[in-house]
């Protein structure tokens, strides 16, 4: 009897220990979704917002750079901006490196 009791203890323990198993995996893919809902899926939101204001520029638009060089766009090529900074002073730039439109359209 001693036996069958002890054989029904470990095989009751053997149980909880793959259900805890189970509870840490869940655990795991709730973090992970928690993760891309607050932090993965806000920055692809970004990202592509701020790749159709690239896309978007024309002449005339005031825009800033990484580097804070506040401009209005002279010149759209593939992937140059000219960018006229002060009066008669431009400078060429990537468009990767304009990161904000100060165009009065966008202001309002």
């Amino acid at each position: 009897m001693n036996l069958s009791l002890m054989t029904l203890l470990q095989a009751q323990g053997a149980g909880q220990a793959g259900g805890g198993g189970l509870t840490m995996l869940l655990m795991l893919a709730l973090i992970f979704v928690v993760m891309w809902l607050f932090m993965i899926r806000p920055q692809q939101k970004r990202q592509k917002e701020l790749n159709a204001f690239r896309d978007s520029l024309k002449k005339g638009d005031k825009v800033v750079t990484v580097g804070g060089i506040y401009g209005t766009v002279l010149e759209v090529n593939d992937n140059k901006v000219m960018l006229e900074i002060d009066k008669d002073v431009r400078i060429k730039v990537d468009k990767a490196s304009l990161v904000k439109d100060f165009s009065e359209a966008q202001q309002a």
